[in-house]
C-alpha cells in the first residue's frame, strides 16, 4: 500500500483538530476558519520542510494560534483573547480523542436544510475548500461560500453545543448524519448533471466519512450497513462505464471489472449487520446489493430475494424509490406486466411524476413485454429529464435502439 499523501494525511487530520479546538473553545466558526489557515500552511510548509513528527500537534499548535491572533485582532472581544491567549496551547496539550463523530453531529444540526448539511459537513470534516465544495456541486464559488456561512450563523444562533446529544436526539442526529453522508455518496456514484457518470472524489470521501463514524460506532448495525452498501455499490464503479465515458447497466457490466477486494469487505460487513437486534435501511439495502454482487452473472440473479428485501425495506421505510426498484425486481420474478402494474401506482405521487427514473424504469419495462413504440417514447422522454449529459445519452441510445427493432417505426438515421 502506497503512503498517504500531504493531502490525504490533512484531510484525515483537519477534522480531528478542528474537533480538538471546537471542543476547546466552543466557537465553531472561528475555530474552522483557524483550522483552514493551518491546513493552508501545511499545505505549503511541509512539502518542503517535511511532515513534522507530530503532525497533529503541529496542526493544532497552528490553528490554536491562528484562532488567538483572530481574537486579537477583534476589539469588541478582548476580555475574552486575554482569557484565551493566556491558555494558549502547547503541542504536548494535543488530545488523544477522535472528535470527528461530534462534528459531523455539529455540521448535521437538524436546522440546517439537507444542502447546507452536506456542504457543511464537505467543508468542516471532509477538508474540502470552499471552491472544491462549490466545484462538486456546480455553483459558484461566492454561493457556495454564502451557503455555509449562512449555515455556520445558524448553528450559532441556534446556540448548539459541541458534544453527543442525549437520548432519543442522538438516535434523530445520527439518522441524519448517516443520511448526509448517503446523499453525498449517492452524488458521487450517479453525478446528477454535468457531463461525467461519477464524481470519484466525493464518493471516496464518503467512503471514507463512514468508515470513520463506523470506527467510533462499530456496534451500530446501520452504521455498519450504510458502509456496506457504500462499499458494494463503489466496487462496481469501474464496471459502470465504457473507455468513452457511457453508462452500462447492471446486467451489462463485466463483473470481473468488479473490485474484488471491496465487495468482500462489503459482503462482510452486510454480514455483520444483519445479525444486528433490529432491521433498518441501510442494512437492508446492504443485503440487496451484496445479493447482486454474490450473482456469477446476470441472469443468474437472486430476484426472487432480492423482491423479498425490497418488499421488507418498503414496509419499515416506505419511499417510491423503493417501490420502483421494487417494481424492476417483481418484473424479473413474476414478468413485466406485473412490475408495469407496481409502476402504476407512482405515477400519482407528485415526487415521482416526470422524474426520469420512472420513465426509464417504465421504458425498461415496455421494451420488456414488447411494447416497443411506448418504450421508444418513454427512453425520449427520460432523456429530456434528466440533467446528466452520461445519462441522456444512454437513454438515447436506447431509444435509438428500440427503435431500430421497432417495424412499426419509420426507417431513417436515429436522432
Amino acid at each position: 500500500m502506497s503512503a498517504p499523501t500531504t493531502g490525504d494525511l490533512l484531510r484525515e487530520l483537519a477534522p480531528q483538530v478542528l474537533g480538538a479546538l471546537v471542543r476547546r473553545h466552543g466557537r465553531f466558526e472561528g475555530c474552522e476558519d483557524a483550522v483552514q489557515e493551518a491546513v493552508l500552511a501545511a499545505t505549503a510548509q511541509w512539502p518542503a520542510e517535511g511532515v513534522p513528527d507530530n503532525p497533529r500537534g503541529w496542526l493544532l499548535t497552528v490553528a490554536s494560534r491562528r484562532f488567538v491572533d483572530q481574537l486579537r485582532s477583534d476589539h469588541a472581544r478582548r476580555e475574552r483573547e486575554a482569557a484565551t491567549a493566556a491558555a494558549e496551547v502547547a503541542p504536548e496539550d494535543v488530545p488523544d480523542t477522535d472528535d470527528t463523530l461530534l462534528l459531523l453531529f455539529l455540521c448535521c444540526h437538524p436546522t440546517l436544510t439537507a444542502a447546507s448539511q452536506t456542504a457543511l459537513t464537505l467543508r468542516a470534516v471532509g477538508g474540502l475548500t470552499t471552491a472544491e465544495v462549490a466545484r462538486a456541486f456546480l455553483v459558484p464559488e461566492a454561493t457556495m461560500a454564502a451557503r455555509i456561512s449562512r449555515a455556520k450563523q445558524r448553528i450559532r444562533a441556534a446556540g448548539s453545543t459541541f458534544g453527543v446529544p442525549g437520548g432519543a436526539e442522538r438516535g434523530e442526529r445520527l439518522r441524519v448524519v448517516l443520511h448526509v453522508l448517503y446523499l453525498i455518496f449517492n452524488e458521487g456514484y450517479t453525478a446528477s448533471s454535468g457531463t461525467e457518470l461519477h464524481r470519484t472524489d466525493l464518493a471516496r470521501e464518503a467512503i471514507r466519512l463512514t468508515r470513520a463514524v463506523h470506527a467510533q460506532l462499530p456496534d451500530d448495525s446501520e452504521v455498519t450497513g450504510l458502509l456496506a452498501l457504500m462499499l458494494l455499490t463503489h466496487a462496481r464503479r469501474a464496471a459502470r462505464t465504457t473507455a468513452t465515458g457511457g453508462l452500462v447497466p447492471l446486467a451489462e457490466q463485466d463483473r470481473t471489472r468488479w473490485d474484488r477486494a471491496l465487495v468482500e469487505e462489503g459482503t462482510e460487513l452486510a454480514r455483520a449487520s444483519l445479525a444486528g437486534p433490529a432491521l433498518g435501511p441501510y442494512q437492508l439495502q446492504a443485503a440487496i446489493a451484496a445479493t447482486h454482487t454474490d450473482a456469477p452473472t446476470a441472469e443468474r440473479t437472486n430476484w426472487p430475494q432480492v423482491h423479498a428485501l425490497y418488499l421488507i425495506l418498503e414496509r419499515i421505510a416506505p419511499n417510491p424509490v423503493v417501490t420502483l426498484n421494487r417494481a424492476v425486481a417483481l418484473a424479473e420474478v413474476r414478468g413485466p406486466e406485473a412490475g408495469l402494474t407496481l409502476l402504476s401506482t407512482l405515477e400519482a405521487d407528485a415526487r415521482m411524476a416526470g422524474h426520469h427514473r420512472l420513465l426509464s424504469v417504465r421504458a425498461h419495462l415496455l421494451e420488456k413485454a414488447g411494447d416497443l413504440a411506448g418504450a421508444r417514447a418513454d427512453y425520449r422522454r427520460a432523456a429530456r429529464a434528466t440533467a446528466s449529459i452520461a445519462e441522456q445519452r444512454y437513454l438515447e441510445s436506447r431509444a435509438n435502439r428500440v427503435g431500430a427493432r421497432d417495424p412499426g417505426h419509420a426507417s431513417g438515421p436515429p436522432v
